[in-house]
C-alpha cells in the first residue's frame, strides 16, 4: 500500500516541511469525512507505525515499509501472509 510518510507520534512529525499541511486537512477533511461515515477518524497522518501495526493486526506476518529518495512525500508498505 502507499500512505503519507508521517509518523503516528506527533513529536516525530515536527520537522516534516509538510506536517501543518497534513493536521490542517487531517482535521478540517479526512477526520470529518471517516467519523461521518462510521469510521475510525484516524486522518491523514495516522502514520507508518500504526499502518504496521493494523496490517500485521489483519493476519500480515511480514510487514516492510519502503522510502523513495525520489517521493519523499509517500511511504510503500509491503505486507505478506
Amino acid at each position: 500500500m502507499a500512505d503519507i510518510a508521517a509518523s503516528s507520534r506527533l513529536e516525530n512529525n515536527l520537522e516534516l516541511p509538510w506536517a501543518a499541511f497534513l493536521y490542517a486537512i487531517s482535521t478540517v477533511h479526512c477526520m470529518s469525512v471517516s467519523l461521518a461515515q462510521g469510521g475510525a477518524g484516524l486522518g491523514a497522518a495516522w502514520g507508518v507505525e500504526l499502518a504496521e501495526e493494523m496490517v500485521r493486526a489483519a493476519g500480515f506476518t511480514s510487514v516492510v515499509a519502503h522510502r523513495l529518495e525520489v517521493n519523499p512525500f509517500q511511504v510503500y508498505v509491503v505486507a505478506r501472509r
